[in-house]
């Protein structure tokens, strides 16, 4: 505010209220193959039956994403899903061949047919589309009529610029039964929508088929066809319109889409580029990083986990979550696995994989356990709080297991353990277990626990976020101080939450120097004493005769 030039007087609100926000720790994020569902792009599921509605029921190439990833949701409920495909793939179509569209954004880009299916894949295959234009005899003729109150004709938009005719009606249908399991199941309908490029309905939003259909519609999309007439003119007069029509009766559209491709068994390079999605810190927000992919080769399983860890590394505030190659039964196999690994406390690494149901069809499959990993750190969240180890009986309990590919004994979870590597252990009458909280950090610090790690990327991640108010402000004792009075309150409520013993923010003079100043820095040093998990417990039991007093013995009163 301006100093006053003439007597006033100037009212001024200070805003001391800022406070460190929470942040999202249980968010989990998956790349991988999947039978329907955009491609390259991410889509936030929170339940099993909103990814399986989304994505589609898992098949023998697409179990393992499909399967992992509704294990991790058993556990939490956001989850940021990926879709990859080969370069085979293809959206079915109206035309004589198909075409890869992998989502909204790409399918701006893509011409040379009419009707498409939304996403690539042979579920596509399954899509049938029936357009009924503005004619009364089409009407009465059309198989869909009965769902409709009355007969597309002339809208009102169309009246008002001489034209006519221009409403039509569209239905969406499973035309094998694929999709739904009952032939020409009805998936979506649209009545009385316009040709008209610029028509809108009566709350003013778009009613042009083109944009309504490619906005709205789950199945279908619409690429070259139903081009708009522009202030629908006088042409719409003669009840033609821009979709092909093939196999026309009584001039309604009826086509099948067709030329649809799967290419779901994804190579080590393409899952990688599936991952690329999650690389960006700023854009998108995701905690729990897993692997997914159907049975990979010792050699691509170790691609795909460094390019986790590299990505956790990178973006500093994620844990990457991998699990063996599905061969790897034995301590020597999953030790040689594990020394291939990039060593990092942003990685978590477990020992066996897990031997699942699929319900979907009926069978059991094995199942890498990195989904079901971070699920556990997702519960643990949920239960406690994200510095919580969880592992143990108390948190680490793995769900939907029926048998493990390897149950290490002692002896080999020693082996493992000095390797970063956590057993997955069931014990007879007390179920399957994490049992080791590790990091693949190889030097030994409070940063090899994961608990530790995960305390860690939410203080930075919390303090960050809060710290943007004070860019641009004067670094001066009041900035310092508001830093300070921000940062403060938050590590006490941590500490009381058992997250850490003690704490101390020094931001002042001290580490804010003249040289600081001057170059545009502001420093702030956090010290952390963080809380430490129990991995070793002692019992000694202590036989003493019975006239001795145990004052004598343990000493104290």
């Amino acid at each position: 505010m301006a100093f006053l030039v003439s007597p006033g007087v100037q009212v001024k609100e200070i805003d001391l209220t800022n406070v460190v926000p929470a942040v999202s720790s249980s968010t989990g994020g998956i790349a991988g193959s999947f039978q329907w569902g955009p491609v390259d792009e991410i889509t936030t599921v929170s339940s099993e039956k909103q990814l399986v509605e989304l994505f589609g029921q898992p098949d023998d190439n697409t179990y393992h994403s499909v399967i992992s990833a509704a294990q991790f949701l058993s556990y939490g409920n956001t989850l940021r899903v990926v879709r990859g495909v080969g370069t085979s793939a293809l959206n079915a179509t109206s035309g004589g061949s198909g075409l890869l569209v992998k989502n909204d954004t790409h399918a701006t880009s893509v011409t040379g047919q009419d009707v498409v299916a939304r996403y690539p894949g042979t579920t596509g295959n399954n899509i049938g589309v029936s357009i009924c234009p503005a004619s009364t005899s089409a009407f009465a003729a059309w198989d869909w009529a009965s769902h409709f109150s009355a007969a597309p004709d002339t809208s009102s938009g169309a009246t008002a610029v001489g034209g006519s005719k221009d409403e039509l009606h569209v239905v969406v249908y499973d035309s094998l039964g694929g999709i739904t399991g009952t032939q020409n199941e009805i998936l979506e309908t649209y009545s009385f929508l316009s040709q008209g490029s610029d028509a809108k309905d009566s709350s003013g939003s778009s009613n042009y088929a083109k944009n309504v259909i490619n906005n709205k519609s789950e199945w279908i999309r619409i690429v070259d066809g139903l081009t708009g007439l522009s202030n629908f003119g006088a042409a719409l007069a003669s009840q033609t319109f821009d979709v092909t029509v093939e196999g026309s009766t009584d001039g309604d559209y009826v086509d099948v889409l067709q030329h649809g491709v799967d290419d779901n068994v994804l190579t080590a390079g393409e899952t990688t580029t599936a991952l690329d999605m999650f690389a960006d810190a700023e854009t998108v927000d995701v905690s729990l990083l897993m692997m997914s992919n159907a049975n990979l080769s010792s050699t691509d399983s170790t691609t795909v986990c460094n390019k986790l860890i590299a990505m956790a590394e990178a973006r500093k505030d994620c844990v990457a979550f991998v699990s063996p190659y599905f061969s790897a039964d034995t301590a020597a196999e999953v030790k040689t696995w594990a020394a291939t690994l990039t060593h990092s406390s942003y990685a978590f690494a477990d020992s066996s994989a897990l031997y699942v149901y699929d319900k979907y069809n009926d069978v059991y499959r094995w199942l890498g356990a990195s989904a079901s990993m971070a699920g556990l750190c997702a519960n643990a969240d949920l239960t406690a709080d994200a510095w919580f180890s969880p592992a143990g009986f108390t948190r680490g309990n793995v769900r939907n297991v029926t048998k493990l590919a390897y149950n290490p004994n002692q002896s080999d979870r020693d082996d493992l353990y000095k390797v970063g590597i956590n057993p997955i252990v069931t014990f007879p009458g007390q179920g399957t277990v994490l049992y080791g909280d590790k990091t693949l950090q190889t030097k030994p610090s409070a940063f090899d626990r994961i608990n530790v790690r995960r305390l860690f990327i939410v203080l930075e991640k919390a303090v960050s976020t809060a710290s943007k108010a004070s860019l641009f402000e004067f670094n001066d004792e009041f900035t310092r101080a508001q830093f300070r009075n921000m940062v403060e309150p938050f590590l006490r409520d941590v500490k009381g939450r058992r997250g850490i013993t003690d704490f101390k923010v020094v931001c002042d003079d001290t580490n804010n120097t003249g040289n600081i100043i001057d170059t545009n820095r502001f420093v702030a040093d956090i010290y952390i004493k963080p809380a430490r998990s129990i991995n070793f417990i002692t019992l000694n039991f202590i036989a003493t005769r019975t006239g001795v007093e145990f004052s004598e013995v343990a000493g104290g009163e």
